[in-house]
């Protein structure tokens, strides 16, 4: 059974895992054997992503690439292939978001967050299928959201991009499965990382933040989760023991989907 979940032998692209969520991801690849490469979109980044991977032993491959500009995607993948080799498994992490009210946000603002959380992935997957197909075999994974499900106050453009994602996550699916590729999608719930951590802090009296009280409530496993709850699921959907999965988004969420909150 162990060897159903094995990545040996795999060459794995984690977009935007420099850090966060993409970072734990590819982590828990390398520890399954995968090779990992990853990118990001400056330097600095990249340089701190690959300062990461020594410190934690893993021999990764970092490269500055905007994933939103097509051209410089596909040299990035030329690159990996003639450097790595041909990607098996493609994970669409990087993202954004914009916490705007919808009549305060402008098309310019819109726009951008769906050419990197819609466009983007897209661009990606494109770039690296023709290489999985003639492989004969491949693995994409779709980093959604809850946002894919539900609507949220000032997460226009984010809900509408993840939303969009989860049916090209089943379009992928649904023209490329006959040529032996997965593509499936992670909804991760709320997750405990730098960028959340001032929703987390406790208040001037000992109180949970207003946010963080919240996200307790509305969640049956009654914590947030952890970058690293992400690594199982992730590991699952690249591995043979997936080969038969297809179109699935993987909610892990602690059951905040199914839930309509403690009661007041």
């Amino acid at each position: 059974m162990s060897n159903m979940f094995s990545l040996e032998g795999k060459i794995a692209l984690v977009t935007g895992a420099s850090y966060g969520i993409g970072y734990a991801i590819a982590k828990a690849f390398a520890e399954a054997g995968a090779t990992i490469v990853f990118n990001d979109i400056k330097q600095e980044f990249v340089d701190k992503g690959l300062a990461s991977y020594k410190a934690d032993g893993i021999n990764a491959r970092g490269y500055v690439c905007d994933v939103t500009d097509e051209e410089a995607v596909g040299k990035m993948i030329a690159q990996i292939e003639e450097e790595v080799g041909v990607i098996d498994i493609l994970v669409n992490n990087a993202g954004i978001i914009k916490r705007i009210p919808m009549c305060e946000m402008s098309a310019a603002e819109f726009r951008q967050v769906i050419d990197v959380d819609l466009n983007a992935p897209f661009i990606m997957a494109k770039a690296c299928i023709p290489s999985m197909i003639k492989k004969g075999h491949g693995k994409i994974i779709n980093i959604c959201s809850m946002m894919s499900e539900l609507g949220r106050e000032t997460v226009s453009a984010y809900a509408a991009a993840k939303g969009g994602l989860k049916m090209l996550t089943k379009n992928i699916a649904s023209e490329y499965g006959e040529q032996n590729i997965q593509c499936n999608g992670i909804g991760p719930g709320y997750i405990a990382t730098p960028q959340t951590a001032p929703l987390r802090e406790p208040q001037a009296d000992g109180s949970r933040h207003p946010f963080d009280a919240f996200i307790i409530a509305k969640t049956p496993a009654g914590r947030w989760g952890n970058p690293e709850d992400l690594s199982g699921p992730a590991v699952f959907l690249a591995s043979d023991a997936s080969n038969f999965v297809n179109d699935h988004i993987l909610y892990v969420d602690g059951g905040i989907l199914a839930y309509i909150g403690k009661q007041p």
